[in-house]
């Protein structure tokens, strides 16, 4: 009899949660969020577009199979291409964590891996000290309640599928490296006063590299590699109309034709990323823009290249009439 109430209790308890949720304006939102992400490339190329994260087949079919084989992706190419933005749809596509490991020049196991909250063991020292409980304190000390998890500890041992987001993981060391590629050769770690920690979902790993060092051949073996490169002027139309609502075609395909020309002269050093071309058009479009002309170029050019000596670059080489000729031109 007590069997039969416990389960009648947790019936109307279920009844009741789906009837408060069947009320809610974004009910079968909510019930989509709660369901997997079916697997195809199909439907990643769905979830991308929806996500607004525009790009061509050949991402999408290496981002499927780094999915099915459970393989980590190395994506290289220039600054603002694109590489991290994959890492962040990734986790919204399959509503779950994104856990973000910053590399740069110096980082280290412990940085990225664990760390012992020192603070708290003193503190803990301080309060036994004396007590009946000193015998055992060194023990006590080094349990999980001590643990802190940097990014890499975190994605292994999340209870669920998480993305961790390894960012321009080429500002590292070659001993980082390596440590990096035992890690993802067992997705387990050795914590001396705690033994072997191990994953229970493999997380999604992205692995992003400006190109500023070769990474090692083993590195690029146990991941599946992908290149990004600035898009063309066709797919950058479609960026931007999915990124800026409310511009018109026109100063669209204006847009990405004269981003096209910058990106092209050898003497501009730092081209202008996705992200900048989408802050032109949303100024452009803030000014009450239509169409591209002169005046407006000189005056919004910062938006796109952020140093002097590029700037000087641009006006001697193109210049703000050569510009807004090849981009009003078909």
């Amino acid at each position: 009899m007590k069997i039969y109430y416990f389960f009648k209790k947790r019936y109307y308890w279920l009844l009741n949660a789906f009837s408060i949720l069947y009320n809610e304006p974004n009910f079968f939102k909510v019930i989509e969020r709660m369901c997997p992400v079916d697997i195809s490339i199909e439907n990643i190329k769905k979830e991308f577009d929806k996500a607004g994260y525009i790009c061509d087949s050949e991402v999408i079919i290496t981002v499927y199979l780094a999915l099915k084989l459970e393989k980590p992706i190395l994506i290289e190419g220039e600054p603002g291409v694109g590489k991290t933005e994959l890492g962040k749809v990734l986790s919204q596509v399959f509503n779950t964590e994104l856990i973000r490991l910053q590399c740069y020049e110096g980082l280290d196991e412990n940085k990225a891996l664990y760390e012992w909250n020192y603070q708290k063991q003193l503190l803990k020292i301080q309060l036994l000290k004396g007590s009946q409980y000193e015998q055992t304190l060194e023990e006590d000390l080094f349990s999980r309640e001590y643990l802190l998890e940097r990014p890499l500890l975190k994605a292994i041992q999340a209870d669920k599928k998480v993305v961790l987001l390894i960012d321009e993981v080429d500002k590292t060391d070659e001993e980082f490296e390596a440590f990096l590629f035992e890690l993802l050769s067992d997705f387990q770690v050795s914590v001396p006063e705690l033994g072997t920690l191990t994953t229970g979902d493999i997380p999604i790993v992205v692995l992003t590299s400006n190109n500023e060092r070769e990474l090692s051949d083993g590195l690029k073996r146990r991941c599946i590699y992908l290149y990004l490169d600035y898009p063309s002027v066709e797919r950058e139309v479609d960026i931007i109309k999915a990124k800026v609502p409310g511009i018109e075609d026109r100063l669209t395909q204006q847009i990405a034709r004269a981003v096209n020309l910058i990106r092209q002269n050898a003497e501009i050093k730092k081209k202008p990323s996705i992200a900048e071309t989408l802050d032109w058009a949303r100024a452009l479009l803030t000014l009450n823009q239509d169409s591209l002309d002169e005046k407006t170029i000189k005056q919004t050019m910062n938006i796109l290249l952020k140093t002097k000596a590029d700037l000087d670059s641009f006006y001697q080489h193109i210049g703000p009439v050569a510009l807004d000729e090849y981009a009003r031109s078909k």
